[in-house]
This record gives structure tokens, C-alpha cells and sequence, in this order.
């Protein structure tokens, strides 16, 4: 090729380039405080980026939705018209872990032909966008285009998913966490949300969801390679048949070809990257909440959380009474009494109280007279929660509801969906109604992830989606819960509330403790279990240990049955991913602190300068001297603090301190 030609080609590759840019529509968002940035280009592919204090932390990663007429939203886009705001208002927040939240953000909207729009949000820590239908004739989705490209091949903390039976996205979402590169990740492995990127400098992207309404939720592979994350949905169910655990399950056997069903007019769920510098905001974050939907009901002055006596995880044990345990009257009288004395809200019957393999919920065991338990229990002041397995309650979930409420009980444990697509994700959203009409608290065990639920429907008071502690009843001591601890408050919290059910007695360090069925134990301390209260949020939250072990640890129990399950404020004081967190949490004029521990002995100072300027008392519970080799050991005393104070504290390995301040 002669000289002249190639000037020829360059000036025509040139000239092809100059209109490709201009024919790219470039739109920038910044958070409020101008730290976060996100870069929307409109152009073959629509796509955006994340820049945090000038560090590129995403590149720019393609987002589109196809449906099953053909259309591709998010490839080569008309844009019809775009459209800015900002919004800086206070959402009242009821038992959560403020009693109001600051919602402040900068908002784009691209609106583009053919009856579709994408939302993005800008908070201070953290960049969202949903996609938007205005069209209301009905269509499927056949895939939703979720991609996370990042800069270099960073850490990743990741959940993996561990399919069960047939279907491969029936789990129980309670995976430990695996830290590893992104090129790393094991490719034939799906992962779930939260999960956290490490983008190096100290900053950390957690990536979730929010408002999951109709809709199936999200999973992540790293298949692809390329420090590429991409998005996978479970199909919509076409073939279920009866079965898992103790038949009350519906297990999967053929999905369809498309993973969402559309009516009409609605929008999706957020995609949420939330961009912290610091652990601490981290463990802070609310984008889950305020970006869920608004609350539907108007009264909620019969929603009463609390804390719930529970005998799955102790066995139905007690001793020194004169009766068998086990599923009966009098052992549930006996929790029910010992609720009344310590004033906790609620007793659960679990799993046993209604006929086994039935799956139905109107058929209760001879043992148990459930309208006199009831009675005794209304009597004392304490509530009664039922337990409920997912096909069980979703088959007669009317007539369930009507039945029990009229007869007293005051909500419901539903358990093993071990599903989130689109399909039991109403089911959530429609037990939450249902549960709201009769006024029934409902507590979603067997659960994927939060994602803004309990802000649509306040009933909805926990989730467990967590290696919570019932885990610790068959795990091996390989297991390293403590690790897990200090893990969950950075990802699996910031989706929202946790069933982690803490509050075990028997306390094993490391090297003594063993998975035992009948009498269970916790890894770590005395001391963690009680931090665990203030640490992890839980409006609903059990007290996981026979009433045997409670009474024979007044000082403890009485700390417990003591501390608040809402809050009026929460800070964190001082975190690091996977190593230690501390948290205080006020109700009223008291705070309460606690901290934990990884493995590792720790010494902790905390700042005590967010208390009012005058003198407190604190009732310090810490590790014992000798907690390094016996996990119940503590101590016990009152402490003088004000704003200027900077409390010291020793945490064994695994262990932990908790302090109420009044």
C-alpha cells in the first residue's frame, strides 16, 4: 500500500472514529458529596462506570434487558430524553437500626424509545440503577445483562452457592464466605449477595440488590474471566414437584426459557454498588433500605418486635422438672413461664407442633393443646409464633392466617423456600400481605437475602439467609465461626435484619468445641455471644439456650433479656473487614456497645466522644482473664464514663465485650 492510500485509510478510520464518539451520548452523575462518580454512556451498548475520590474502581460495564418479542433494551438505545434531580429528605425507619434515615441523592433518568427507561442514583457511598417499563402490554424476560468489569484482578469475598436435589438454585443461602482473586473464582460455582470486591487503597465494593419485588434475584459468576463478574438469574419454575425437606418443599425440576413475567407496566429491581474507603461506613450503609419501597401499610402500632424464647436449638431441653421434654404442653409452658419472668415478647413452637409429613398446618400432634398454650401463654403476657414449612403455609395460606389469628397466635416462622425465583419471590411479598391483614409479624427463615422488604412491609421483621448459629449444631470445628462473625456485619448485613438466633451458654474456644445435637455450644466466649446482640441486627431475636442454662447464668441472662431488638441510632465505631467491628446502638437515653473479635487477642480503645457532654455508668461485661482457655469465663462491673473517656478493653481470641451505658 503506497503512501498516499494509507493517509487515504488513516483519515477514513479517523474520520469513522470522530463520529462514533460524537454519536456516544456521555452523561455524568456525582454523589452529593462529590466523592462518587458514574459515567452512562449511551451508545452501541448502554453502559457505566464508578470512580471513587478519582480512582476508577468499575470500568465501564454493559447493562441491557432482552425480551422475548426480539427487543434488546440496552443495545443500541434511542434515547428519547434525559432528566435530572436531587432529593434530601428524612424516611422514618421503624425497627431498623435507626429510627430514621437521611435519604440524599442525585438522580439521572434516560428515557429511550420503545417504552423503557434506566434510572441511576448517586449516594455518598454508592452508585444504583434499575430499568424502568411503561409498556403495559404483557412479555417475558428472557435474560437481564448484569456486568461488573473490573480494573485489575482484585480480592474478592465471595458466598458460594450450594445447590441441593435437582434444582441448581435451591440453596439455603448459608455459605461461609471464600476470599480469593477474581481469577481465582471458581468458574463452575455461582456465587449469591451480598459479595464484596476489594479495589485496592482501602476501598471495598459491596454489591446487592434492592426493592427485589415479582422478580428473581441475582447471582454472579466469575465464568468469563477477565476480572469480569456477570450476572445469572434462576429460570421462571415450569415443572415442581413436592419434596425436600420433610415434603414441605417445592423442588424445581425444569425451568422456562425466561427468567421474569411482565403484565405491564412496573420497575425492576436496583442494582446496587455500594463504594466504602472505610470498613466502618461500610457496616454503615442503608442504600438497601432506602431504596427498597416505601411502606404499604398505614397503622403499625400492632407490629411489636422483641425477643423470642426458642427451643429447636437447645433440643427442647430443661432439667430438674418432672416432666419429658419435648414437644408437649408442659415443656412449652415452662418456656412460656420463663419468658414471662425475664418480659420477652414471644416463645415459638418449631418445627413439631403440627403433624409431620402432612404438610398441612391445620393438622396439630395429639401432644400439644395449642389454644390452651395460647391462653397461658396471653395470661403472662408473652406471644405465640408458629413455624411453618414454605409449602405448608403457601398452599392454605388464607385460611392459615384467618384461623390462627383469631385464635391468638401473633405470627409466623416460615421456613425452606430455598429459592429466590421469580416465582418465590412473590410468595414472600404475598405471605407478607397476607400476614399484614391479620396482623401477624412474620419471620422469613430459609431465606435468600433482605433486599428491601421489610421497608415495603414492616411485618416482616427478620431473615436468615446466614451461617447462624444453628449451624454450630452439626458444623466441624473447622468451621471458623468467629471468622464468620466479623465477616457478616460488611456484606450479609448490609442487605438487612439476620435470624442469626446467638445467645448459647456453652461457650468452647478453639480446640474444645464439637457439633453436638442435644447440647449445643457457640465458638468463642461468653462475652461474644453477648456482643453479638448489640453487634447483629435483629428485630426479632431469639434466645437460642434451654431456660435450664439461662437460669443458672442470671447475671448474663438479665444483661440479654434487657437489651433492645430497635434502635433509635446506631454507629459504628471502629471495624476491619474479617478482624474486629464495634458498634453502639442507642434506645432512649442508654447506648449499648459491644465489640468482637476474629481468632486473633485483641486490644481495643473506644472513643467514647458521641455521648452527651455528662457523667454515665456503664455495665461492662468482658472477657474473664483466663477466657483463652474456658469460654464461659467473664467479669462483670460498673464503669464511669463521659465523652472524653476512651474505654479499654482486652477481647480473648474469639472473644468479645458488650456494655450498656445509662
Amino acid at each position: 500500500m503506497d503512501r498516499t492510500m494509507k493517509k487515504i485509510v488513516t483519515l477514513f478510520l479517523c474520520t469513522c472514529m470522530a463520529l462514533a464518539v460524537r454519536a456516544e451520548k456521555v452523561f455524568r452523575l456525582t454523589s452529593p458529596d462529590g466523592r462518587l462518580k458514574t459515567t452512562v454512556a449511551v451508545g452501541e451498548k448502554l453502559t457505566y462506570d464508578i470512580q471513587c475520590e478519582d480512582q476508577q474502581v468499575l470500568a465501564p460495564s454493559a447493562l441491557s434487558m432482552t425480551l422475548d418479542n426480539g427487543t434488546v433494551w440496552g443495545e443500541r438505545p434511542r434515547l428519547a430524553g434525559s432528566f435530572r434531580k436531587e432529593v434530601d429528605q428524612w424516611v422514618n425507619s421503624p425497627f431498623y437500626r435507626s429510627n430514621r434515615l437521611r435519604d440524599h441523592y442525585k438522580e439521572l433518568v434516560l428515557r429511550f424509545k420503545n417504552g423503557w427507561s434506566v434510572e441511576f442514583r448517586a449516594y455518598d457511598d454508592g452508585i444504583a440503577y434499575r430499568f424502568v417499563n411503561q409498556l403495559n402490554s404483557p412479555f417475558n424476560i428472557l435474560q437481564e445483562e448484569v456486568n461488573y468489569q473490573f480494573v485489575a484482578d482484585e480480592t474478592a469475598v465471595v458466598p458460594y452457592v450450594r445447590p441441593r436435589d435437582t434444582d441448581p438454585f435451591n440453596s439455603s443461602f448459608e455459605s461461609t464466605y471464600t476470599t480469593t482473586r477474581l481469577s481465582g473464582l471458581d468458574k463452575q460455582k455461582l456465587m449469591f449477595l451480598p459479595l464484596i470486591v476489594e479495589a485496592g487503597d482501602g476501598v471495598k465494593l459491596c454489591i446487592t440488590e434492592s426493592d427485589l419485588e415479582n422478580y428473581p434475584g441475582l447471582y454472579l459468576s466469575g465464568a468469563k474471566g477477565g476480572n469480569t463478574l456477570t450476572g445469572v438469574h434462576a429460570p421462571y419454575p415450569a415443572v415442581k414437584r413436592q419434596g425436600g425437606h420433610n415434603n414441605l418443599q417445592m423442588i424445581v425440576e425444569k425451568g422456562e426459557q425466561y427468567i421474569a413475567k411482565v403484565d405491564g407496566a412496573r420497575t425492576f429491581p436496583w442494582r446496587m454498588t455500594i463504594v466504602t474507603t472505610d470498613d466502618k461506613d461500610l457496616a454503615a450503609s442503608n442504600i438497601t433500605y432506602l431504596l427498597g419501597s416505601p411502606s404499604r401499610l398505614d397503622d403499625l402500632s400492632w407490629i411489636k418486635p422483641g425477643k423470642v424464647a426458642w427451643e429447636w436449638w437447645n433440643d427442647w431441653n430443661l432439667d430438674g422438672v418432672d416432666f419429658v421434654t419435648g414437644v408437649n404442653n408442659d415443656t412449652y409452658k415452662a418456656y412460656i413461664d420463663f419468658a414471662s419472668r425475664h418480659k420477652l415478647e414471644y416463645v415459638i413452637l418449631d418445627e413439631g407442633w403440627a403433624v409431620n409429613l402432612k404438610a398441612d398446618l391445620m393438622q396439630v400432634v395429639k401432644e400439644i393443646d395449642l389454644k390452651e398454650l395460647i391462653d397461658y401463654a396471653a395470661a403472662r403476657n408473652v406471644g405465640i409464633i408458629l413455624w411453618a414449612g414454605y409449602h405448608a403455609f403457601d398452599k392454605d395460606m388464607e385460611n392459615v392466617c384467618r384461623h390462627y389469628a383469631a385464635m391468638g397466635v401473633k405470627g409466623f416462622k416460615v421456613d425452606f423456600m430455598d429459592r429466590d425465583d421469580q416465582e418465590m419471590v412473590a410468595f414472600n411479598y404475598r405471605a407478607a400481605e397476607t400476614c399484614a391483614k391479620y396482623k401477624l409479624i412474620l419471620d422469613l427463615h430459609g431465606m435468600y437475602k433482605p433486599s428491601g422488604l421489610n421497608r415495603t412491609y414492616p411485618n416482616v421483621l427478620n431473615f436468615e439467609g446466614v451461617h447462624g448459629l444453628e449451624n454450630m449444631k452439626w458444623s466441624p470445628d473447622s468451621v471458623d465461626q468467629v471468622k464468620y462473625d466479623v465477616t457478616i456485619p460488611f456484606i450479609r448485613q448490609v442487605a438487612g435484619p439476620m435470624d442469626y438466633t446467638q445467645g448459647a451458654m456453652r461457650n468452647a474456644v478453639k480446640g474444645s468445641y464439637f457439633p453436638c445435637n442435644s447440647e449445643p455450644m457457640s465458638q468463642g466466649t461468653r462475652c461474644r455471644q453477648l456482643a453479638l446482640y448489640v453487634i447483629l441486627e435483629s428485630p426479632l431475636n431469639m434466645l437460642c439456650d434451654t431456660p435450664s442454662n439461662y437460669d443458672r447464668e442470671t447475671e448474663c441472662t438479665n444483661f440479654i433479656a434487657a437489651i433492645p431488638t430497635v434502635w433509635d441510632e446506631t454507629l459504628v465505631l471502629d471495624a476491619k473487614l474479617g478482624e474486629y467491628i464495634v458498634t453502639a446502638r442507642r434506645k432512649g437515653d442508654s447506648w449499648y456497645i459491644g465489640g468482637l473479635t476474629d481468632g486473633t487477642a485483641r486490644d481495643l480503645e473506644v472513643d467514647c466522644s458521641f455521648l452527651e457532654d455528662r457523667e454515665y455508668v456503664g455495665d461492662l461485661f468482658k472477657d474473664g482473664v483466663n477466657a483463652h482457655r474456658i469460654g464461659r469465663d467473664f467479669q462483670s462491673e460498673s464503669v464511669r464514663l463521659n465523652r472524653q473517656s476512651k474505654l479499654k478493653l482486652h477481647l480473648a481470641p474469639g472473644g468479645g465485650f458488650a456494655v450498656r451505658v445509662h
